[in-house]
């Protein structure tokens, strides 16, 4: 017998609101919640990924404390009572407001303080003001190029929907009856889908769950739960997800393999630079093998990422970034099997370190969730064709940065050493690697940019940067071979043509923000960026300095150090 719809969905409505508050919190059993498919933008996912990935958002963490001296709370226990008891919620800080000029300069809030509540943001007559004056500008203006403020601003916004979507129960559970792309609904509108017993059904058991939530009863609760991922799953078998796809993107949560991957690459730079004069053979081997085992977690990484997602992992920055790891401790492992000279190996592992603990540790700014593509990236070919070309090739660069530390780090520690001609030629042929990608991946660029957009190209600012990067690097490979400079100055060129790399990279996206490569934008992590470049222009100026320091030759005569390392050491580079 079918049930009229609107009676069907008005008595869900009235029984979640008859319903008690008055939880203290339940122990929720992490598995089963993982078997329960929510849809978020378009993407089917465990329950459990998709609480991590809201608290993040909302907060910035990946666990929740209400307090100083409170234990913390994890993303279930937080997102589920937010969604089952919403009230609760409404006075305690969850919302991050943590630029300041936003925070302070608009909002007049407290600057020691990051998180807020809800009521705190949506009744802030400072936000209110300034988001109906940036409506005003945006009717009047719509191409108008937001500024950090106003990025930051678009983003706070975006933490507010989200908290809505959750307190107001609009989490996308029920799945459509028949399309695998189909739109999923929440479960206040089940009735539009499903008005028959398997619907009545799914209906009761998880009101049932949410009186076990309101309860603060754990052992019901997590029975409850076990009762609607079943319920839930037998509305559209063919379209809910399976249980083993659903486990297998909970373990890859779980595991973290890029974290357990710069892990052992630390390790790595550890022991190959401890055993640097010591024990070298053994430090040499046991490099190797922690280096390995790094590859291996990212290769493991990427898998799980391609299985869950389906495509190239390059998609937004964070894949990118750990992309750039695992693209430089490859080549690292090709020519240091070439080369078994170690600076390849010592070069890369730093790096790569250092790439994936920002992946690892700055989730506000670098964003790992796994979404579905933007239009412009649907083509799989493409995709892993150009851009997979251009962020190997800054790969490359970035272990061209590496090698080129190290013999700048030896003249830094003894300007007088005239034993650099080999790093050089390593540094040497770590760039040809990186230009000959970079022209290709621009090449390949244009190709694309006519296929998707009509045109080679446009001069928008990515294409414009990534240019601008590989004339960067061509003449510093062209002085080297016309004898513009020496080895000394294609370490340099290195360091210095890095920064258009990091400018065509990170810029573009998170500084310039604009351009026809939308799919990329962010805000954040300027502080990072500005740190690096300085420490990079102080070493620079340390080495130039340390070099150009007067030495004492044989004869007597002083000479200034880069004088003489030029007359010992300096030659041509075999161009093969």
């Amino acid at each position: 017998m079918r049930i009229n719809r609107g009676l069907f969905l008005l008595g869900v409505v009235c029984l979640l609101q008859s319903l008690p508050v008055h939880s203290e919190g339940v122990a929720v059993d992490e598995t089963r919640l993982s078997q329960w498919a929510v849809q978020d933008r378009g993407r089917k996912k465990p329950m459990t990924t998709f609480t991590q990935e809201s608290l993040l958002a909302l907060t910035g963490k990946s666990v929740y404390r209400p307090g100083e001296g409170t234990a913390p709370l994890s993303a279930s226990t937080v997102m589920l009572g937010l969604w089952l008891e919403p009230a609760r919620w409404e006075d305690k800080p969850l919302i991050l407001v943590s630029y300041q000029p936003l925070a302070v300069g608009v909002m007049g809030l407290p600057a020691r303080q990051k998180l807020f509540s809800y009521r705190e943001v949506t009744d802030n007559d400072g936000l209110k003001e300034w988001l109906a004056d940036f409506q005003r500008q945006r009717m009047r203006n719509p191409g108008l190029e937001l500024t950090p403020l106003q990025k930051q601003a678009q983003q706070l916004v975006d933490r507010v929907r989200l908290y809505e979507m959750w307190s107001r129960g609009l989490v996308a559970v029920v799945p459509h009856p028949q399309s695998s792309t189909g739109v999923w609904l929440p479960i206040h509108a089940l009735g539009q889908y499903y008005s028959d017993a398997g619907g009545q059904a799914a209906q009761s058991a998880f009101l049932k769950l949410r009186e076990a939530w309101t309860r603060g009863d754990s052992a019901a609760f997590n029975e409850a739960l076990e009762r609607v991922s079943k319920q839930f799953s037998a509305l559209s078998p063919a379209v809910y997800p399976s249980e083993r796809t659903l486990s297998f993107e909970r373990s890859y949560q779980l595991f973290h393999p890029f974290r357990w991957a710069w892990i052992a690459y630390a390790l790595a730079a550890v022991v190959l630079a401890l055993t640097s004069g010591w024990q070298q053979r053994t430090g040499y081997i046991l490099g190797w093998l922690f280096v390995l085992t790094g590859f291996a977690f990212q290769v493991y990484g990427f898998y799980c990422r391609v299985a869950i997602a389906g495509r190239a992992p390059v998609t937004n920055m964070y894949e990118t970034v750990i992309w750039l790891a695992f693209g430089t401790v490859l080549f690292a492992v090709i020519l240091e099997a070439v080369y078994r000279c170690r600076y390849f190996l010592l070069a890369a592992t730093p790096v790569a370190v250092l790439s994936l603990v920002l992946a690892d540790t700055l989730p506000t700014v670098l964003d790992s969730s796994i979404q579905p593509l933007v239009p412009v990236l649907r083509n799989n070919f493409w995709l892993v064709i150009h851009v997979l070309t251009i962020t190997l090739s800054y790969a490359a660069f970035a272990l061209a940065l590496g090698v080129a530390h190290i013999a700048l780090g030896k003249i830094i520690a003894q300007p007088q050493r005239n034993d650099l001609a080999p790093i050089y030629n390593y540094l040497y042929r770590t760039l040809q690697v990186g230009v000959l990608l970079l022209a290709t991946g621009t090449i390949l660029g244009g190709v694309w940019a006519n296929y998707s957009w009509g045109r080679f190209w446009d001069w928008d600012p990515k294409e414009t940067w990534a240019l601008t990067a590989l004339l960067c690097y061509l003449l510093v490979l062209h002085g080297r071979i016309a004898g513009w400079w020496g080895g000394f100055g294609l370490a340099v060129g290195a360091v210095l043509c890095f920064l258009s790399v990091l400018m065509a990279w990170y810029g573009v996206n998170f500084v310039l923000g604009k351009g026809l490569h939308s799919y990329g934008f962010g805000t954040g992590g300027y502080s990072y960026a500005l740190g690096f470049v300085g420490a990079e222009i102080i070493f620079l100026a340390m080495a130039v300095r340390m070099r150009s320091l007067p030495v004492r030759t044989q004869d007597g005569k002083s000479l200034s150090g880069t004088q003489e390392v030029m007359k010992r050491t300096e030659t041509r580079p075999d161009h093969s």
